[in-house]
């Protein structure tokens, strides 16, 4: 074998241009604690070349998937993947167990802090995905010494509106919203029509996110050289 495994960021897709800079901004983050690793980016959705085509061009490669819960993307589009590659790929874990914390941090950093807070999530059908957010939402509950209650865009219950009517309802007048998601996005229109005066920022490309990507890296190129 000659030279490192290319690194492989699996990313959803988007022709939103905030979302496409921020992957080529999260590319450039990672590349630069990686020297000497030619890192690439691999879509499931949208564009032309998917990832099962994206692994084809190399010999050997480690895809992380940089999504904050596994849902179909992760469950079947990596694993397709890495099947198509013939053995030449492995994909590790998804990143989002790792950034609850960057949540935090986004939120705490975009104003006063409400007396309760909605996670908004993009959402999914697959239960074990919602599963995550619901668990994500219990961890940033205890960072920042307020109730959180998820709301979903899409596929899953509750809806963004209900879970601030179910936090208003409890007493809680004053809200706050942290965005389960790591780039901009249409998504956004949903959460400033909530009307409250403190929206989170996505992760972007957080030191926590581009760690997060190094470490499942280097740990399965590490196994995959042996």
């Amino acid at each position: 074998m000659s030279g490192p495994a290319t690194l492989i960021i699996a990313l959803h897709g988007t022709r939103h241009r905030p979302g496409t800079e921020f992957a080529e901004q999260l590319r450039a983050a990672v590349s630069a604690e990686l020297p000497g690793v030619p890192v690439e980016l691999g879509w499931v959705d949208i564009h032309d070349e998917l990832l099962a085509e994206t692994v084809q061009r190399f010999e050997r490669s480690v895809i992380v998937p940089a999504f904050l819960a596994a849902g179909y993307h992760v469950e079947h589009d990596v694993r397709d993947a890495v099947a198509a590659s013939g053995g030449r790929a492995v994909a590790t874990d998804h990143v989002g167990p790792d950034l609850v914390r960057a949540i935090g941090d986004r939120l705490l950093a975009a104003g006063p802090l409400g007396d309760a807070v909605v996670l908004a999530a993009i959402g999914s059908k697959r239960p074990g995905a919602t599963a995550e957010v619901h668990a994500a939402a219990r961890r940033l509950s205890q960072l920042v010494g307020r109730p959180v209650e998820p709301g979903f865009i899409y596929a899953s219950e509750p809806t963004l509106e209900a879970a601030a009517e179910k936090l208003r309802a409890q007493g809680h007048l004053t809200l706050s919203v942290a965005t389960h998601a790591l780039a901009p996005g249409l998504y956004q229109r949903h959460t400033a029509a909530l009307g409250v005066p403190t929206v989170a920022d996505p992760i972007g490309t957080h030191p926590l996110l581009v760690s997060a990507i190094v470490g499942r890296y280097a740990t399965a190129a590490l196994a995959q050289a042996a």
